[in-house]
C-alpha cells in the first residue's frame, strides 16, 4: 500500500498548470530485489548534484525478494527533508500495487508506468506516461536476469528528460554508484538513454514539475547515518570489531570493515591493524567486545532491538565489572521480530537500564548523520573515561536512508583513554585498587594486561575495592554509588 491516503477525486482534468520549480515528491514502487536501488540513488543524487536539497526514503518489506517496495525522493528548495504526505509524481513498476498507487494520488500529479499495466484507464484527472520497458530494454541486452534489473534505468532517463534533469549529471551520478565496474555502467548507460531517448520522441511534456539548477548543496554530502557512525568509528581508532547481522544495523559494520580494510593496514608488512569477527549471534558479539575493552583495545558492536534483548546479561557484567564497550542500537518496530525494516525508537527506556539489577547507562542520540559521526567518537572516549557500556541509539530511518550533511570535519581532538595506571600514579597511590575511588570522581584507575601494572582478577560477582570476592553490603554501596549518582561521572566535550 502506498504511503499516502486515498484521494477524493474531484476534478476531471489536472489541476495544477502553473510550473512547480524543485518542491515536489517522487515516489517509485517496484518489487524487493528487482534491483531499482541502484536507479533511485542515481536520480537522488542526480537532484542533489544540480544543486537542489534532496532526501531519500526507502520503504521495503523484510523478506529478500518479491514484495511491493517504494523509494520515495523529496527536493525541497527550502530544504525541507520530511516526507510528504502528498506524492507529486510516480513511477509505477510493480502490477501489484499500481492500481492502488495511482488510485491513493492527489489530483493534478503525474504518473509514469509500464505500458502494459494501462493504468492510464484509472483517473481522468492524472498525467499519465506510458512506458513500453521491455520493447525499450530487449536490444540493450539478451540476458533475462540482466534485463530486470538493468530496466530500471529506463526510467531514469524518462524522468531525466520529463524534469530537466542533466543527464550529464545522470552519468556523474551512475558512476559514483557503479565504480570502477565499466560494463556494468556502459549497460546502464544505454538503458538510460534509452529511457531519455523515447521520452523526447514520445512523450509529450504535462505534468508542471521541474528541476532546475541551483546553489544550495555547495559543501554538503549524501550519506546514510550507518555509514556516518562508521567513519565516527574508525576515526575513534576501534581497532576491535564483533558483530551479528541484524536489520536495520547490518550496514554500519559492514562499512565500517570496509574502511578498515582500506585504511586500517600497516603501511610496512600490508597487514590488518584491527580484528573484525562476525559471531554466531548477538550475545557471543558483545561477549567479544567486552573481551577486547578489558584487554585494552576500543572495541564495538551495532545491533538493534531484538540483539540488544539478548546483550542484557553480557551487558550487566561490562557494567559491575566497569569494562568499556560501545554498542550502536539502529532501533526498529517491536516487540518480538516486529517489523524488521519499519522504523521506531522504542529502545530507549529499556536500553537506559538493561539487564538485571540497579544498571543505567550512558545514551546518545544522533539527531543527524553528522551526530552519528561525532557521537560515535563521542561514545568511545566516553566510555573509556567512564568505564562502562555506552549506547549509541539511532533508527532505521537515520541509519538506512541518505541524507544531507556539511561535510564532516576531520578531528584533531586528542583520544581519551580514561583513566589508566601508570608507574608514577602507582608510586603515588603506593596501594592501588581496581575499585578504588581515590580522586572522588567514582572512577577508579585501571590496568590492562600486558601494561606492566598491577592484575586483578575481574568477576562479575561482588566485589570490594581491591577487586576481591565480597557480600559485604558497604562493599555492594561502593560499587554502585557511583553509577548511580547523578553528575558525578558527568563528561563535557569541546
Amino acid at each position: 500500500m502506498s504511503v499516502t491516503d486515498v484521494a477524493e477525486q474531484e476534478s476531471a482534468t489536472p489541476s495544477r498548470t502553473k510550473r512547480i520549480i524543485n518542491d515536489f515528491a517522487i515516489q517509485v514502487a517496484t518489487v524487493n530485489g528487482s534491483g531499482s536501488q541502484t536507479a533511485n540513488v542515481v536520480l537522488l543524487r542526480s537532484i542533489f548534484q544540480m544543486g537542489v536539497p534532496v532526501s531519500g526514503k526507502n520503504m521495503f518489506p523484510s523478506n529478500i525478494a518479491g514484495l511491493p517496495t517504494w523509494y520515495t525522493i523529496r527536493a525541497s528548495a527550502k530544504g525541507y527533508i520530511g516526507r510528504k504526505k502528498e506524492v507529486d509524481l510516480l513511477v509505477a513498476m510493480n502490477a501489484e500495487t499500481a492500481k492502488e498507487d495511482v488510485l491513493t494520488l492527489t489530483p493534478g500529479a503525474a504518473v509514469v508506468y509500464d505500458e502494459p499495466l494501462k493504468l492510464n484507464e484509472l483517473r481522468t484527472d492524472l498525467t499519465f506516461y506510458p512506458v513500453p520497458f521491455d520493447k525499450l530494454i530487449s536490444p540493450i541486452t539478451t540476458d533475462a536476469k540482466l534485463r530486470r534489473l538493468v530496466r530500471n534505468m529506463i526510467y531514469d532517463g524518462v524522468l531525466s528528460r520529463l524534469l530537466s534533469i542533466d543527464m550529464s549529471q545522470m552519468e556523474k551520478a551512475l558512476r559514483k554508484q557503479l565504480g570502477k565496474k565499466e560494463k556494468a555502467i556502459q549497460l546502464n548507460l544505454a538503458a538510460l538513454k534509452a529511457g531519455y531517448d523515447f521520452a523526447e520522441a514520445s512523450l509529450t511534456k504535462q505534468d508542471p514539475f521541474v528541476v532546475e539548477p541551483m546553489d544550495k548543496t555547495a559543501g554538503m554530502i549524501l550519506i546514510e547515518g550507518n555509514a556516518a557512525a562508521a567513519i565516527g568509528c574508525m576515526m575513534a581508532g576501534v581497532t576491535f570489531v564483533g558483530w551479528y547481522p541484524i536489520t536495520p544495523s547490518s550496514s554500519l559494520c559492514e562499512s565500517l570493515i570496509d574502511y578498515l580494510k582500506k585504511y586500517r593496514k600497516d603501511p610496512e608488512t600490508g597487514k590488518a591493524t584491527y580484528a573484525a569477527i562476525q559471531a554466531e549471534d548477538e550475545l557471543a558479539a558483545l561477549g567479544m567486545v567486552i573481551g577486547a575493552g578489558w584487554m585494552g583495545a576500543r572495541a564495538m558492536t551495532s545491533t538493534a532491538g531484538p540483539g540488544v534483548s539478548l546483550m542484557a546479561e553480557f551487558t550487566g557484567l561490562a557494567y559491575y565489572a566497569e569494562v568499556p564497550a560501545v554498542i550502536f542500537d539502529v532501533q526498529r518496530v517491536g516487540p518480538s521480530t516486529g517489523l524488521p525494516t519499519r522504523t521506531a525508537q522504542q529502545d530507549i527506556l529499556s536500553t537506559a537500564v538493561l539487564s538485571h539489577g540497579d544498571t543505567k547507562h550512558p545514551l546518545l542520540l544522533p539527531c543527524s548523520v553528522h551526530e552519528c559521526y561525532t557521537m560515535a567518537m563521542d561514545a568511545f572516549d566516553l566510555t573509556e573515561r567512564l568505564q562502562t557500556p555506552v549506547f549509541v541509539m539511532t533508527d532505521l530511518d537515520l541509519g538506512m536512508n541518505n541524507w544531507m550533511s556539511k561535510t564532516f570535519e576531520f578531528t584533531d581532538r586528542p583520544i581519551d583513554r580514561g583513566k589508566r595506571l601508570t608507574a608514577d600514579k602507582l608510586k603515588q597511590l603506593e596501594k592501588w585498587g581496581r575499585y578504588k575511588d581515590v580522586d572522588g570522581d567514582g572512577i577508579p584507575y585501571r590496568t590492562v594486561p600486558g601494561d606492566g601494572m598491577p592484575p586483578y582478577f575481574t568477576r562479575g560477582s561482588g566485589h570490594n575495592e581491591y577487586a576481591q570476592y565480597s557480600e559485604r553490603a558497604d562493599d555492594y554501596a561502593n560499587n554502585l554509588d557511583p553509577f548511580q549518582h547523578s553528575g558525578i561521572r558527568s563528561l563535557e566535550f569541546t
